[in-house]
């Protein structure tokens, strides 16, 4: 099946194309289905189950200013079984997809230049599996539900008409209960945080409000053993400065962080707050309980540039200079003095980090991250593995030219140990513009990888994936 095909925009830059709109953040036309794929290497006998990851790919030019985060999301999917893979990509067939396709042309506007038509829902973000479903996520809306292995679009899935905000592109799975947490956040009006759980039967038990004194960006969140926490961050959106003919978003470098943390179970009466200095966080790595501490580990910046040029950004050094740069965290929350002690655990660049999920909530020794590149546009050229016990990290770099995303954790099965698996992630060759699923040791973090399944087409820079372990 092929998309319609793409035409670049004229409406970004007068004199520059949009970075996230060439090179391998371009999107491809084609929805492939590739049943045997070449390997170099040899695909480790236990891994059968599913690579799928999510990411933007526009299917027609944009209306105006184009935002990486504004494409349609299409699913990109590698099926290993009996030491073989197959390849499929999808896109996510939202009703804003729709009414575009149909129309054969861009109908909605953007994160950076909205349209009359306001926003579509492109679910391009992240991916969740939850009661033996997959949900494609974006933050601004309702999941959508994905068959599995085939990709294909089942629908707006709103816990049978229970659902009552938008759901964060970054829920949360208890490993041990089964429970889902999530919340969904409101810019213009209160309350501006609403936080939901899900049993492990997939029920949506209850909605309550959190409130907060603006609108915010609040991407993740995490949670431990007994405890939800929030992220009230200083990337504000505020109309009055819509109505002076200014961004709406803003970072509010003068405005403290705080932490919300409640009872799983809780609601806006039982949540505490703790303030720490002003920074942004968008993803966690993982949060536990140590005695009367809290503990959060987390990608900070001390500023962000997401919605806009920073003042601390400096031209071919993103990622490496000024406040912008995002770096490993630590925070300790004390429930019983209310103090907060915060301390970065590492110099190194990263961000999309990832765990084994299975400790999620609980004391994990390691955890994983991207490393970010020295470029312009965000692109990591490596994968890190952090000892959270004594402090050491592992590099494992893709070489030259080749640049990668989020290493998902797939744990062996039957693992003794946590750090027992492996790191998927594709990877791009820029100077041949050739793909492939990078599949690395996570207890050989410096070796080279021990396969390398060959893609059939470019695969695009993307967001967040996930591996399901499948029959």
């Amino acid at each position: 099946m092929n998309a319609p095909a793409y035409r670049q925009p004229t409406g970004f830059m007068t004199t520059t194309l949009n970075p996230y709109l060439t090179g391998n953040f371009a999107p491809i036309e084609t929805e492939l289905t590739v049943e045997q794929l070449p390997v170099v290497g040899e695909l480790p006998a236990e891994l059968s189950g599913m690579f799928v990851r999510n990411g933007p790919n526009p299917q027609f030019s944009p209306l105006g200013l184009y935002h990486w985060f504004d494409g349609d999301g299409m699913l990109h999917g590698v099926h290993i079984q009996d030491g073989k893979a197959s390849y499929r990509n999808r896109y996510i067939r939202t009703q804003g997809f729709e009414q575009e396709r149909q129309a054969g042309q861009a109908v909605f506007g953007g994160l950076l230049q909205p349209s009359q038509g306001g926003f579509k829902n492109v679910a391009n973000t992240a991916l969740v599996w939850h009661r033996n479903r997959l949900l494609a996520l974006w933050e601004g809306g309702e999941p959508h539900a994905i068959d599995v292995p085939g990709l294909e679009t089942v629908g707006a899935y709103t816990f049978n008409g229970k659902l009552a905000s938008p759901v964060t592109a970054h829920p949360k799975v208890d490993p041990v209960t089964g429970e889902m947490m999530f919340f969904g956040y409101s810019l213009a009006q209160p309350p501006y945080v609403k936080y939901s759980v899900v049993s492990a039967e997939g029920e949506l038990l209850r909605t309550v409000p959190i409130d907060l004194p603006v609108g915010v960006m609040m991407h993740d969140f995490a949670i431990t053993e007994h405890y939800t926490l929030f992220m009230d961050l200083p990337l504000t959106f505020r109309l009055e400065r819509l109505q002076r003919g200014e961004a709406a978003f803003a970072f509010e470098r003068d405005r403290p962080s705080r932490f919300g943390i409640l009872p799983r179970h809780g609601d806006n009466r039982s949540i505490r707050w703790f303030e720490a200095p002003s920074c942004y966080v968008f993803h966690t790595l993982n949060a536990y309980e140590d005695g009367d501490d809290i503990v959060l580990m987390a990608c900070r910046t001390g500023n962000t540039n997401v919605l806009g040029a920073s003042p601390d950004a400096h031209e071919g050094d993103n990622h490496q200079v000024g406040s912008d740069v995002p770096l490993l965290y630590q925070w300790r929350f004390n429930l019983k003095t209310g103090a907060v002690q915060e301390q970065a655990l590492d110099d190194r660049a990263c961000e999309f980090p990832r765990i084994n999920e299975q400790y999620l909530g609980r004391q994990s020794r390691y955890g994983y991250a991207g490393k970010s590149a020295p470029t312009t546009v965000p692109k990591f050229d490596g994968l890190l593995k952090f000892d959270l016990d004594n402090g050491s990290v592992q590099v494992h770099s893709f070489g030259t030219g080749r640049y990668g995303g989020e290493g998902v954790f797939v744990p062996r099965p039957n693992a003794t140990v946590e750090d027992d698996g492996w790191l998927m992630t594709f990877v791009h060759d820029e100077a041949q513009d050739v793909s492939e699923l990078v599949i690395v040791s996570t207890q050989a973090m410096t070796d080279g990888p021990v396969a390398r399944i060959q893609m059939p087409q470019r695969v695009p820079y993307g967001f967040h994936g996930t591996w399901l372990s499948l029959p």
